[in-house]
């Protein structure tokens, strides 16, 4: 069994003044930063035989955070990559409250069929080892939904820098 340890990226800017990222790269901002380290430095003892990131640059610096003291090469991947939210990428997330979704979205279906590739990439790849994955808050849900075969709003979100673990 694969020990897959599912970590939402460190605080952003965009975060922080609650901008809709969606794909876009993000940067950490010192909160995130300290998150980040605070992950690596709890996760300091436990050994992992890979580090996987979302291929964006918020994901890719937290784990890089995460790796030092692992003395891993971090491994990106788009599969990991946030919900592409289209036309609302960029907005204030308040104001999209009552907004009419755009076309552009990335669907549900499309979202959790990502999810489920990378969690078929983890098990195939990495067969009963500890893998140490930093994603995003939508994408993790959408990789849970499909873990635990249950609705993305039964799964509960996901803080900056929050660990689950899962075994799969």
């Amino acid at each position: 069994m694969t020990i897959l340890y599912l970590i939402r990226h460190g605080e952003t800017v965009d975060n922080s003044n609650k901008i809709m990222q969606g794909q876009t790269q993000g940067e950490l901002n010192e909160k995130g930063i300290n998150q980040a380290r605070m992950v690596s430095k709890n996760l300091t003892e436990e050994h992992f035989d890979a580090i996987i990131s979302s291929d964006l640059k918020r994901s890719y610096d937290t784990a890089s955070i995460i790796a030092e003291p692992h003395f891993l090469t971090v491994v990106t991947t788009p599969l990991l990559r946030e919900r592409d939210w289209g036309g609302f990428t960029g907005r204030y997330i308040p104001d999209l409250k009552d907004e009419p979704w755009p076309d552009d979205i990335e669907s549900l279906e499309m979202l959790k069929s990502r999810a489920s590739e990378f969690l078929d990439f983890v098990r195939t790849t990495f067969p009963d080892q500890k893998v140490l994955a930093v994603g995003h808050g939508i994408i993790n849900k959408a990789i849970q939904s499909v873990f635990y075969d249950k609705p993305m709003n039964e799964i509960p979100k996901m803080d900056n820098a929050e660990v689950r673990i899962l075994h799969i």
